[in-house]
């Protein structure tokens, strides 16, 4: 089954360890995450559901497309969520 894990800079609204979840489609996989820790819902996704600009999603290692959630997932998928790096 796929596993979700978050950065440990989330660490006050989302758990560290990887978080197993059922669903094979990445926007299912998250409301999966998210029901079980409901504070971490608002600090990645805004109000209409979409990925804030300060988080990037990877899947298998790969950067996800923000608007692009639809995606499916393996059984084996990792998906790692993280604060964007960003500076100048």
């Amino acid at each position: 089954m796929p596993t979700v894990a978050f950065t440990p800079h989330l660490q006050h609204y989302l758990p560290v360890a990887p978080v197993p979840c059922r669903s094979l489609i990445l926007r299912a996989l998250l409301d999966e995450a998210f029901a079980a820790y409901p504070a971490g819902r608002l600090y990645v996704l805004d109000e209409q559901g979409r990925v804030r600009r300060h988080i990037a999603i990877f899947v298998d290692g790969m950067l996800q497309d923000r608007e692009k959630l639809d995606i499916p997932l393996r059984p084996d998928s990792s998906i790692y969520i993280m604060q964007a790096l960003s500076g100048g």
